[in-house]
């Protein structure tokens, strides 16, 4: 089993800035793609932000630019540094990894965090 656990959400003014964190721990061998998904209140969860292995990244339209997703594969953690926040990025943020387990046959499975609030106010 694998465990996500998302730290560095909270309440700031628009144009302000929050780091997120995710760290994955459990049984490992590798991930593949870490990301960030968000929801807002009455909206389908959306993608914001991935990261491949390799350092490939992903935006969303809506937050390129502002957004500046990393890795360090070292510490199985993710982490989201958003700038320039806006009130229409209000959302719960999930973290996401694409996992490889340990062991013989490795199983590729998805999990998720448990969510962490950011809002911006106007």
């Amino acid at each position: 089993q694998v465990q996500l656990v998302e730290s560095g959400g909270g309440l700031v003014q628009a144009g302000g800035s929050l780091r997120l964190s995710c760290v994955a721990s459990g049984n490992i061998f590798s991930i593949n793609v870490m990301g960030w998904y968000r929801q807002a209140p009455g909206k389908q969860r959306e993608l914001a932000a991935a990261s491949t292995s390799d350092g490939s990244t992903n935006y969303a339209d809506s937050v390129k630019g502002r957004f500046t997703i990393s890795r360090d594969n070292a510490k199985n953690t993710v982490y989201l540094q958003m700038n320039s926040l806006k009130p229409e990025d209000t959302a719960v943020y999930y973290c996401n990894a694409d996992v490889y387990s340990r062991g013989w046959p490795s199983r590729r499975e998805d999990y998720w965090g448990q969510g962490t609030q950011v809002t911006v106010s106007s």
